[in-house]
């Protein structure tokens, strides 16, 4: 099996000279000492949260402990290594008063249950995405007997909370109890190796006996002491793909060329070579490429929906990420699919004297266009107190009302928000369209985002229960003793999709990317053509916020 990957390690300009960094060469992330103690089999340790990129050296020093104190009381931590979010024991001086503590922090009975569980006590870490339903079939208990172990009122879990997994909990296989990573003899590929078809959830492995030259372009800023972290982790995801591609047959030569400083350090003579370029991140980058490309040579737009403007201008520029316009398109056509005939006019709230009049007008039109009935409202944050029967009087009882919000604010948002629910409480039924944004806003109760059962059309999402996924983190774990980060799913997602094409199609690839449809790990790709010129990416992910905290996909 040929599996060729040629690195042109980051060249550095400014040195006219390769300078070679590794995948991890990242500043450790500073120790902070638990202020959370349990007794376990009679002994006092802190229980610490393992940070991405903390080493085991660094969680040393911060305890004044040895790496032997730290395997004793967690054999999977020799054996494995640290992972990322991973609860820890860390023996603690019994000087310090583990009742003191417990009153201290006003937990006593968490350190009364911890006691009482023993060696084999199973500690979840609360992961973003997961609410009691997901923990509880994870470790094969109930939700009551977890909320009981824990002391719980309600379903309500916060993000990196610790709970308890109460007796008869099993170590799941991405939990803290028990080894998540594998052996690398054992990875397999984290896609299905049959063909992918448009439209499905699997992306297919090209054929045997296939060569690609590729070029990645990123601000890796390798001769900085603090590189880029995004870029490094695009990187691992991409050698994923390479690796993936290379196991089924495929040689892959893959050049890799930092342009942290601004500038292309790349001949027309490789970019002639090259079956496909991914980067640089920049418009003004990826415009000066795109003047010195060949026109035979396709160039990937990776990150930045901001150089979408490209693709009007070159028939070799693909831009991969899906801009905010066609996600508010989306939005529309969204409430044109599920907007009742006798429902009152849709509700388009903006705020005042701010933000993309241009968008709004656009928006305007596209609703028009689509024969939905609307009306606009437009107040300032300061007025945000006074709306409430303004809002009142465009509203029914009766019927679903539907909501809008042009905003990417999130001050304001979260005041529109703040105000509907209000109106929630007064028997109107609600339902929130609003921009992607808004998932990333943190002053944003997720209650009340529930509560108006928002509609978000996103242009990324993981689905961390499909099992592609899981196999991606998996092998990702196993390879980097790290967690995959947004960035690194879309390294792979990306890399995946464009050295694919290029194996399958040969040197004509790009012109069968708009009948090419695929569903990656965190992006859909979805591509039509910008006029007569170049590609760009429509696929969009819908998410609904429902009852019980559920957040549920909505496939096109």
């Amino acid at each position: 099996m040929k599996h060729i990957l040629h690195i042109l390690t980051f060249l550095i300009m400014a040195s006219a000279a390769g300078t070679g960094i590794s995948a991890q060469d990242y500043t450790p992330v500073p120790v902070t000492v638990s202020k959370e103690k349990i007794r376990v089999d009679g002994k006092l340790f802190y229980s610490h949260i393992v940070l991405e990129r903390q080493t085991l050296y660094s969680i040393c020093k911060a305890y004044n402990v040895t790496m032997e104190q730290i395997f004793e009381a967690n054999p999977d931590v020799k054996a494995e290594g640290l992972k990322k979010n991973a609860v820890i024991l860390i023996p603690c001086p019994e000087k310090t008063g583990y009742a003191r503590q417990g009153a201290s922090d006003g937990q006593p009975d968490k350190g009364k249950r911890a006691a009482k569980a023993g060696k084999k006590q199973i500690i979840h870490t609360v992961k973003w995405y997961e609410d009691l339903d997901v923990i509880a079939e994870k470790y094969g208990v109930t939700v009551e007997s977890i909320m009981q172990a824990n002391g719980l009122t309600g379903r309500k879990l916060k993000k990196r909370q610790k709970l308890i997994i109460p007796e008869g909990g099993q170590a799941a296989v991405s939990g803290e109890g028990q080894a998540d990573t594998v052996a690398m003899a054992d990875i397999r590929p984290a896609i299905d190796n049959s063909a992918g078809t448009a439209g499905d959830r699997t992306s297919g492995l090209p054929a045997a006996g296939k060569k690609v030259s590729a070029v990645l372009m990123l601000p890796f800023n390798a001769s900085d002491e603090k590189p880029v972290t995004g870029s490094i982790d695009f990187y691992c995801g991409t050698l994923m793909a390479v690796r993936e591609i290379g196991n089924a047959g495929t040689d892959v030569e893959l050049s890799v060329y930092d342009v942290g400083n601004g500038e292309l350090p790349i001949t027309k003579e490789r970019l002639a070579a090259s079956d496909v370029v991914i980067g640089p991140v920049s418009p003004g980058l990826l415009s000066g490429l795109l003047m010195k490309c060949p026109s035979g040579t396709a160039v990937v737009s990776p990150l930045d929906h901001k150089a979408e403007y490209l693709s009007g201008q070159y028939a070799n520029f693909i831009q991969a990420p899906t801009s905010a316009e066609t996600l508010y398109k989306d939005l529309a056509l969204w409430i044109r699919e599920e907007r009742q005939p006798d429902e009152e006019k849709v509700i388009v709230i903006r705020e005042k004297g701010t933000g993309n009049l241009s968008r709004a007008e656009a928006m305007d039109s596209i609703l028009v266009q689509d024969g939905i009935p609307f009306r606009t409202f437009s107040y300032s944050i300061l007025e945000g107190r006074d709306i409430q029967e303004t809002l009142t009087g465009m509203m029914n009882t009766e019927k679903v009302n539907r909501v809008l919000v042009m905003s990417e604010s999130e001050a304001f948002v979260n005041d529109v928000i703040r105000n509907l629910n209000l109106l929630i409480h007064e028997d109107y039924d609600i339902v929130l369209y609003g921009p992607s944004k808004i998932r990333s806003f943190e002053t944003i109760e997720v209650d009340n985002l529930h509560n108006t059962k928002l509609h978000t059309s996103l242009a990324y999402y993981v689905d961390y229960d499909k099992p592609e996924v899981q196999d991606f983190i998996r092998q990702y774990r196993a390879l980097y003793n790290t967690e995959p980060t947004p960035y690194a799913f879309q390294g792979y997602d990306i890399a995946s999709y464009f050295l694919k094409m290029c194996a399958d199609r040969g040197k004509g690839w790009i012109n069968a990317v708009g009948e090419t449809e695929k569903s990656m790990l965190q992006s859909d790709f979805k591509f039509g053509k910008a006029g007569n010129e170049g590609y760009v990416n429509t696929g969009v992910r819908r998410l609904i916020y429902g009852p019980g905290y559920s957040i549920t996909e909505i496939l096109r």
